[in-house]
C-alpha cells in the first residue's frame, strides 16, 4: 500500500470518525435541550399552580375576619294608634364580631340616608338576644369592637312603610385595614378604596 494513500485514508477515517462524534453530540445536546424545555415548562406549571393558591389562600384569609363579622336585624314596633294598629316602627341591628381580632369603623345607615340614632355596646353573652341588658352609649362610627363582643344599633321611629323601606346595612373595617359593607340580606362585599386625588 502506498504511504499517501494510507495517509489519506486514515485522515479521512478519522475525519468520518470526527463527523460521527459531531453528529452524536448535536444529537446528545438537542436531546438535553428538548428535556430541559419539558422540564422548565412543567416546572412553570407547577410554579403557575403553586401561584395561584397561594393567591386563593391570601384571598381567603382576607375575607375570613370578615365573614365573622355578623349582623342581626329585627322591625320594632313603637308607638300604635288607638285601634291598636302599629303607626311607628323602628329598626333594632345587633352587630356580633364572633373573629379573634378587632374590627374598627363601624356604622350603620338605614336606606341611603339615614345614621343610626342610637348605639349601645352589649355584655359578651347577649349576642342577639333582643332582650339583653343595654350597656353604655356610644358614638357612631363605633371606633372598635373587640373579639367576642356586640353592639347594638336602633334607628328613628318611622312610619312602618319607612321602616320597611329602610333596610339597614353595616360597614366596617376588618384588621387588616379592609373596608367591607353588609347588608340585610347578608350579602358581603369589599367596599373599593377611594381615588387617590
Amino acid at each position: 500500500m502506498d504511504a499517501g494513500d494510507l495517509a489519506t485514508w486514515v485522515g479521512s477515517s478519522f475525519a468520518a470518525i470526527a463527523a460521527g462524534a459531531t453528529l452524536w453530540t448535536l444529537k446528545s445536546q438537542r436531546d438535553q435541550i428538548s428535556e430541559q424545555r419539558v422540564f422548565i415548562a412543567e416546572q412553570s406549571a407547577t410554579l403557575t399552580l403553586e401561584r395561584e393558591a397561594l393567591r386563593a389562600a391570601a384571598e381567603e384569609r382576607r375575607w375570613a375576619q370578615a365573614r365573622q363579622v355578623h349582623m342581626h336585624h329585627h322591625k320594632r314596633g313603637g308607638s300604635a294608634d288607638g285601634e291598636g294598629n302599629v303607626v311607628e316602627d323602628h329598626w333594632v341591628v345587633t352587630v356580633v364580631n364572633s373573629s379573634d381580632a378587632s374590627v374598627y369603623g363601624l356604622e350603620v345607615r338605614f336606606g341611603t340616608a339615614y345614621l343610626a340614632a342610637e348605639v349601645y355596646e352589649l355584655a359578651p353573652s347577649a349576642g342577639h338576644n333582643l332582650g339583653a341588658q343595654l350597656g353604655d352609649r356610644l358614638v357612631m362610627p363605633v371606633h372598635l369592637l373587640g373579639p367576642g363582643r356586640a353592639v347594638r344599633f336602633l334607628s328613628q321611629r318611622w312610619s312602618s312603610s319607612t321602616v320597611h323601606n329602610n333596610r339597614p346595612t353595616l360597614t366596617f373595617q376588618d384588621d387588616g385595614g379592609v373596608r367591607w359593607v353588609l347588608d340585610s340580606y347578608g350579602k358581603l362585599d369589599e367596599v373599593p378604596p377611594a381615588p387617590q386625588a
